[in-house]
């Protein structure tokens, strides 16, 4: 399988491209945007792209826009050290497959490629011939990505008996495992007072607006850490501006 990886550090590239060589793909390099888009050509002669978003000259979003304009089912995982909502909003918008933080360790730049490919329906070079199951190719609405991490929710969603708490459950895996492990994301009752207090509204713990919160702090916690919450199991204690902002214009329970 061929990658292009794209990065203005060549200490970067370099490092890269040996630890996705040693993981058995074929890897080109690229040190800007121009040449990049020039080794990407039509789309088809890579399984999948790491972008850096701060480049000089040409940055990555611009990059990733291009590409998709040529090929638009082509597979663009975003490496950067500065994301934020608002880049991985822009990002997804045009297209991206996942995001990977910088500085990665090498399981983790392998683990988003192979979570990247098995989206595609691709089995990763490592992938066991003699394992006679299916590589998964997960629904895009329930499942996404963030450092390699697959994130599903379960259909249990309400755990507790009391109305003002709730906990959120989601199936996490990592790379090309079969096998996830099951994280809890539960709201704690002061939050809920809270955003209460200030919009005027009163969400259900176990509705809609909270499950969102809920998969969002759980996104937040894996591209920060890269790593599954201690215990397998976040707790929602603050409410932020942007929740604020969010419940206020929410429509939903």
């Amino acid at each position: 399988m061929q990658i292009l990886v794209v990065d203005d550090e060549e200490h970067l590239r370099r490092m890269m491209r040996l630890t996705l060589e040693a993981a058995g793909y074929e890897v080109e390099d690229a040190a800007d945007g121009e040449e990049a888009l020039k080794l990407f050509g039509d789309g088809h002669r890579y399984d999948a792209t790491l972008l850096d978003q701060r480049m000089p000259g040409m940055d990555g979003l611009e990059v990733l826009r291009r590409m998709k304009m040529v090929r638009a089912d082509a597979c663009i995982i975003m490496v950067t050290a500065y994301a934020t909502i608002e880049l991985a909003v822009d990002a997804m918008k045009l297209g991206a497959t996942d995001f990977v933080r910088k500085p990665m360790i090498p399981d983790t730049l392998r683990n988003a490629v192979a979570a990247a490919l098995v989206m595609r329906g691709q089995a990763p070079p490592a992938t066991p011939v003699s394992d006679p199951r299916p590589l998964e190719s997960p629904p895009p609405i329930e499942i996404w990505t963030t450092n390699g991490f697959f994130i599903r929710r379960l259909s249990v969603e309400d755990a507790s008996s009391d109305p003002q708490t709730a906990e959120h459950h989601f199936l996490v895996r990592r790379g090309k495992a079969y096998e996830g492990t099951e994280v809890v994301v539960a709201i704690d009752t002061e939050a809920v007072k809270r955003a209460a207090r200030e919009t005027g509204r009163d969400f259900r713990p176990s509705g809609t607006f909270w499950r969102q919160q809920a998969e969002r702090a759980l996104v937040n916690h894996l591209w920060t850490e890269a790593e599954l919450p201690p215990m397998c199991r976040l707790v929602i204690t603050r409410v932020t501006g942007t929740m604020i902002n969010e419940a206020m214009a929410w429509s939903g329970d």
